[in-house]
């Protein structure tokens, strides 16, 4: 059974409330740099953290169409190393995958001791996207609803720490965002016959949203809803929450110095046929 809401959390529906009442003003660019620049520190501390004492972080993204997932995941794993901070974005399931568990072709990329696995929409494509396009029967949503708090549990128990972020918009943001992936060259590729189909069912994500909130947010694996309608902010807010989630304690500082260069010696460069790319810049 999914636990009573703490008082820091909306319930079902206030999600769409807080989207409608608008965003504050838009953050700047160089505030922006300048706050991310901190967060990258600190991340690259808990990832020497999360090395040292073995700890196992999962940490899951969903969210509207356009919320800024993909994003929000760039700007976390930019500074860090991709053998401690792991992505991942599966494909649609294979025929074989779809005979197996639901879960089962997940579980294989949890995370093991000293790793951060972060998922780019997970296990509860079921809940949303499944629901809604009708690519699964709603017993079998159904299901899925009632066995995931369960297992969520069950990761708990084995020392893995799970975070499940959700990603809100405002209806108009979400057109906007939908118009510039059309009219840029640089985002169409963004844009999937999926996002076309969904963009009329509003309504029917929301309600699939406050049904997968309120069957699996639990004390041991509770949803965080972050507004997304400034990308800037959003990124910014859940990578200090991220943070504030993680018992890591920044290490210890080192004096480090470079050591001398060995002398040239005999060494001479040769004139070797090298192909040099062009340089216009």
């Amino acid at each position: 059974m999914a636990n009573k809401k703490k008082k820091d959390q909306a319930p079902p529906g206030a999600a769409d409330q807080a989207a409608d009442a608008g965003p504050p003003e838009k953050m700047k660019r160089k505030e922006y740099e300048s706050h991310m620049r901190i967060l990258h520190g600190e991340l690259v501390a808990m990832q020497e953290w999360v090395k040292d004492s073995g700890a196992k972080i999962c940490v899951v993204f969903e969210g509207r169409d356009t919320a800024g997932k993909g994003g929000t995941i760039k700007r976390i794993t930019e500074r860090v190393s991709p053998r401690v901070f792991r992505v991942v974005a599966l494909p649609t399931p294979t025929e074989r995958e779809k005979s197996q568990m639901y879960v089962q072709r997940y579980v294989t990329h949890f995370p093991a001791a000293g790793e951060v696995v972060i998922f780019d929409r997970s296990w509860y494509n079921r809940a949303g996207v499944e629901r809604v396009m009708g690519f699964c029967t709603p017993q079998e949503t159904e299901r899925f609803l009632e066995l995931t708090p369960a297992w969520e549990k069950a990761m708990a128990d084995s020392g893995i720490l799970l975070l499940k972020y959700w990603l809100e918009v405002s209806p108009d943001e979400q057109t906007r965002r939908l118009e510039s992936r059309i009219h840029d060259p640089r985002k169409i590729w963004k844009l999937s016959p999926m996002d076309l189909k969904s963009y009329s069912r509003w309504y029917d994500y929301s309600r699939a949203r406050d049904a997968m909130f309120e069957a699996t947010d639990t004390a041991w694996a509770p949803w965080y809803v972050a507004d997304a309608n400034d990308k800037k902010r959003a990124r910014l807010n859940i990578i200090s929450h991220l943070l504030s989630q993680v018992p890591y304690k920044p290490p210890a500082h080192q004096d480090i110095k470079l050591p001398r260069r060995q002398p040239r010696g005999k060494y001479v460069q040769p004139d070797l046929p090298l192909h040099h790319i062009p340089t216009p810049f």
